[in-house]
């Protein structure tokens, strides 16, 4: 065998191997890509359904569960934006007073990938005055980014604000 021929024997060989090594690797992409339970949008858009349950109880550290610990919170009734725990379950300690119960008008999800969707939309909310018992119902936009951390799906951004129509 030339010198020549062994120089083109090993190129051949080690592209070979790099051919197979891609494969290889390409193949466990596949793999790992079809194992990934696909979230759906349904999915997502019931994770409100979670959050109101939250509200349900009355407790705002059950409500402040659902949001990830660096959360940034724009509410609807406070000018005041909330970007930790403490700030998130203060809002939630006042607005429970109202006892809210939220209901989805219009919802529109965008699933981003295995772990971040964003639901916005508009919702709202019966309130009951904690001193008179008179129920009054508010109108507002609100946009939830999600991200699924520790397996879970938790509140990265939530803002809300009352529709400007009134």
């Amino acid at each position: 065998m030339t010198r020549r021929s062994t120089g083109k024997r090993i190129a051949i060989g080690a592209a070979a191997v790099i051919a197979c090594v891609g494969t290889f690797a390409a193949g466990v992409g596949v793999a790992g890509a079809a194992d990934e339970k696909k979230v759906g949008k349904d999915e997502i858009a019931a994770l409100f359904d979670g959050w109101n349950d939250a509200l349900q109880t009355g407790d705002p550290e059950k409500v402040a569960d659902r949001y990830a610990k660096d959360a940034v919170l724009l509410p609807t009734v406070s000018n005041k934006v909330r970007s930790d725990r403490a700030g998130i379950v203060d809002y939630f300690e006042h607005f429970l007073e109202n006892k809210p119960v939220g209901k989805k008008i219009e919802t529109h999800v965008n699933v981003l990938d295995g772990n971040s969707a964003i639901d916005a939309g508009v919702y709202e909310f019966t309130l009951t005055d904690h001193d008179t018992g008179e129920k009054r119902t508010v109108t507002a936009r609100y946009t939830y980014e999600y991200e699924k951390r520790g397996g879970e799906w938790l509140i990265v951004n939530h803002h809300s604000s009352a529709m400007p129509e009134g």
